[in-house]
């Protein structure tokens, strides 16, 4: 067990929501999923939006890289990456929208205790992204100076290594945070970490990919506050309705 996992409890109090980023914060994944999808039907790896999901979504850009290479080798893996960001950035500066009622969850969490030195970001994508998707949505602000990035430590998610590292940098025990995914490598990180996780099936990932023992799985950004609120009292069961 790592040094600074943690069984959560049922009625451990929430000192930290580690929330991810695409998918929770800013509505990017349709965006990522549909730029692989392009640069697999161009550069020889044909893939549907369901493979991209399995396979990319949730994982960080080395993990990413190294299927790519494995694939189609090294130099295709680099074009890939390098043809991604330009075209994930072109798309962000188009298209991108915060992920619906992700303000209102904030101002509710505030209201109810868990202010901004409550809460911060541990993500897969590198910092550089976060900076340019958060800016655009106008969330960067709330959360800087606490943002964690998987090219932080050895391994991403599934591991538990990045939920650990946020929450050490915070100084929190894994025992008192609760995570925001929307991703099954995620919500696999945070049990892994002793955390536990409201998975949320608003976006592209599929409710049945979220749940789990130690994940309530929801549909409505705005209820996270009331879910996270029971989570302390001991009242959020395996699965949350909406």
């Amino acid at each position: 067990m790592h040094p600074l996992t943690a069984t959560a409890t049922p009625r451990t109090t929430v000192s930290l929501v580690i929330f991810d980023c695409d998918g929770v914060l800013v509505d990017s994944e349709p965006i990522a999923v549909r730029t692989h999808v392009a640069l697999g039907a161009e550069l020889g790896w044909p893939l549907s939006e369901s493979d991209v999901m399995n396979r990319f979504v949730g994982r960080s850009t080395t993990s990413i890289g190294e299927q790519i290479a494995e694939r189609l080798g090294a130099e295709t893996a680099r074009i890939w990456d390098e043809r991604f960001r330009d075209m994930h950035a072109k798309a962000v500066d188009e298209d991108l929208t915060a992920v619906d009622g992700i303000t209102e969850a904030l101002d509710g969490l505030a209201a109810a205790g868990l202010g901004a030195r409550h809460w911060c970001i541990a993500s897969s994508g590198s910092h550089e992204k976060m900076r340019h998707t958060l800016g655009r949505v106008g969330l960067y602000e709330r959360f800087e100076g606490r943002v964690f990035s998987a090219h932080e430590v050895a391994r991403g998610k599934p591991a538990p290594d990045l939920f650990l590292h946020a929450a050490r940098r915070m100084g929190v025990d894994p025992s008192r945070c609760v995570v925001v995914e929307d991703s099954r490598f995620g919500v696999q990180a945070a049990a892994a970490a002793g955390m536990r996780s409201f998975g949320y099936a608003g976006g592209l990932t599929p409710a049945e990919w979220l749940t789990g023992t130690a994940t309530a799985v929801f549909t409505d950004m705005r209820r996270l506050p009331e879910l996270i609120a029971a989570h302390g009292t001991g009242e959020v069961s395996g699965a949350a309705g909406d």
